[in-house]
């Protein structure tokens, strides 16, 4: 039996807006570092109420952490670890409508960020996810080491208050709880500084444990909006699973509210 004609109707209102939107972002280019992929884009979503945690690293400490066919980028002589805890909404393939209970869940993140055939992109050491379907997608299609957590994301004002703790059978412990908020207005980013560095890349590497093809998940987006950002943090238990000590200095700290991103299946880096 077909869906009703009130069902279709609005599932072609969504895929005509998702159409509008991803117009939209593809005649934004000037920005990119290189061009996009020939082939379709897959999946789009959006992004909000992001804090980028960064901590500068030694080289010689995170180096062995990633494949050997990446090069580990450095910025004022040091590698960078990233903790990012966000939301995520609309997570959908190319001309399907999202699923509430599927397509919008927080989202945290592990990273670090590195280069392969002249294409900068992060490379994940973790990311936990308050969705279980999105994990074992994520982990089979991608090759990405998504974990299921229990998370909430809770914005109060301009505030989020944010927590996570790691569920999954037979992984390392993860937790991660604080508060966060923007101190500033959006500023322009560019070329040479640390929050281009840290921020304005277009892709992904992943690769399976103990594998040694390497893939590459390129993405599209417009400019990060980063605004400065301040955060308390209770609980941040996040380096245990690589063995890395964090720096007893400040992290640098960036915060955006969204930012809409279209998605590429991931191929293999050739080499």
């Amino acid at each position: 039996m077909g869906a009703r004609p009130g069902i279709r109707k609005a599932s072609r209102v969504i895929i005509r807006s998702m159409t509008f939107e991803a117009k939209k972002l593809l005649g934004n280019l000037d920005h990119r570092p290189y061009p996009l992929p020939t082939s379709l884009w897959g999946i789009s979503m959006s992004w909000h109420d992001v804090l980028f945690m960064h901590f500068p690293v030694p080289e010689e400490i995170l180096r062995p952490l990633v494949p050997p066919r990446l090069h580990l980028d450095t910025f004022d002589g040091s590698a960078w670890l990233g903790v990012v805890p966000f939301r995520m909404s609309g997570v959908r393939p190319r001309f399907s409508p999202s699923v509430p209970t599927l397509s919008n869940f927080p989202e945290i993140n592990l990273r670090t960020y590195v280069t392969a055939d002249g294409r900068p992109g992060v490379w994940f050491f973790s990311l936990d996810a308050h969705n279980p379907i999105a994990v074992r997608l994520a982990r089979t299609t991608f090759a990405l080491p998504y974990f299921d957590a229990m998370m909430s994301c809770e914005k109060k004002g301009d505030t989020v208050e944010y927590r996570s703790v790691r569920t999954h059978r037979r992984s390392p412990e993860a937790e991660f709880a604080g508060r966060y908020r923007p101190t500033g207005e959006v500023e322009e980013t560019g070329p040479g500084s640390i929050e281009h560095f840290l921020t304005e890349r277009y892709c992904l590497y992943a690769a399976r444990p103990g594998g040694g093809v390497v893939r590459r998940g390129d993405i599209h987006h417009e400019m990060w909006p980063l605004r400065k950002a301040e955060a308390e943090v209770g609980s941040l238990r996040m380096m245990g699973q690589i063995n890395v000590s964090l720096p007893s200095r400040a992290p640098v700290l960036h915060y955006a509210e969204r930012l809409d991103v279209l998605a590429w299946p991931p191929r293999k880096v050739e080499g």
